[in-house]
């Protein structure tokens, strides 16, 4: 087994190199780049000025301006060179320099870490704390008012999307009701509060916002649960135990439901990621800085070094979890081998 999974790291520099090289090469290739919008901006710059156009040929800048402009972006050079010295600053830990922030991308992004784990570690614990039970309890009660009920209340809340459900909050409790803040991570005088009074106020801030992210994960996890609970009942070997004398309680704790967690472990390393990159339409809309607006703020400012480290570091985060849902998996499933 060892063997396996020196094997899977291994092959992670070539993956990440695949991947990284697929959206480099992307970010020369889309039209709208941080050149042709520096060029864009200083047209506009000079028609706003009554200034007439330079270069002849309607520019705004001389071949001078933009030969240092594609030299500052790296375009000056051809792409297989350019990622090559990308690799390179990556390898010394340096992921460039932000085009709009002028800012180290490590600095921009660890600056991120906090909010996006605070709301992807609380949403993990949530889910697995309640689907898990709620997913036995549907599962032993199946076709009783329990399990009927439930299974209302868990589809309707799978049926909204968790950016709608924001918005129906949003208007409702903060605009209406003003129980919680209309968004933010903190209130503006969070330093100056007390530890009870900044736990407070995290999670006021953060109440709305999770039940958002909770609404979709609560439906997947828990109906995967139950219905890997009956199929696993139904199977001949618990049959056997209870026929044996094994008390009911005994074979759903001691057999079914740790054959019914292997589907849960295989879909670990996905949520590993959620843990970072987490929904950017829901920081969009609570105004949450962090990592998935980012991202997508990086997307549309044609951020490219901002772009290329949050696809380093996600992707990363997607191939480790996928090697700990391998070894969850091994433990929980003693037939599994990994030659």
């Amino acid at each position: 087994m060892g063997g396996y999974f020196l094997r899977r790291l291994l092959l992670l520099p070539p993956t990440l190199i695949g991947i990284t090289i697929l959206v480099f090469v992307i970010t020369r290739l889309v039209p709208g780049g941080p050149l042709e919008r520096a060029i864009m901006e200083a047209q506009q710059a000079s028609i706003s000025a009554g200034v007439s156009s330079t270069a002849g040929q309607g520019m705004a800048l001389s071949d001078d301006q933009l030969q240092q402009l594609r030299e500052y972006y790296g375009f000056d050079k051809p792409w297989p060179v350019s990622y090559a010295l990308w690799v390179g600053k990556v390898v010394r830990g340096d992921l460039g320099t932000s085009y709009r922030y002028n800012e180290p991308v490590w600095d921009i992004i660890r600056s991120r870490f906090p909010v996006s784990l605070f709301y992807g570690i609380v949403t993990l614990i949530i889910t697995y704390a309640v689907s898990i039970p709620l997913g036995v309890l549907k599962a032993i009660k199946h076709r009783t008012a329990v399990d009927n009920v439930t299974s209302v209340i868990i589809f309707a809340g799978y049926a909204v999307p968790g950016y709608v459900l924001g918005s129906l909050l949003l208007l409702y409790f903060s605009v209406r009701l003003e129980w919680f803040p209309m968004g933010g991570f903190t209130s503006l005088y969070f330093d100056d509060l007390g530890t009870w009074g900044k736990i407070k106020d995290l999670f006021h801030h953060a109440a709305l916002p999770l039940a958002c992210y909770l609404i979709g994960s609560f439906a997947v996890t828990t109906l995967l649960v139950k219905n890997n609970l009956m199929d696993n009942l139904a199977a001949d070997y618990v049959r056997t135990a209870i026929a044996k004398g094994v008390s009911f309680r005994r074979a759903v704790t001691g057999h079914a439901l740790r054959n019914s967690l292997i589907p849960i472990a295989t879909t670990f390393g996905q949520n590993v990621t959620l843990l970072v990159t987490g929904s950017f339409l829901i920081e969009t809309i609570f105004d949450i800085n962090g990592f998935g607006l980012l991202g997508l703020s990086a997307i549309f400012d044609r951020d490219y070094p901002i772009v290329m480290g949050v696809v380093l570091l996600s992707s990363m985060l997607l191939l480790i979890g996928n090697i700990l849902s391998d070894i969850i998996v091994a433990f929980v499933d003693p037939r599994v081998r990994f030659q």
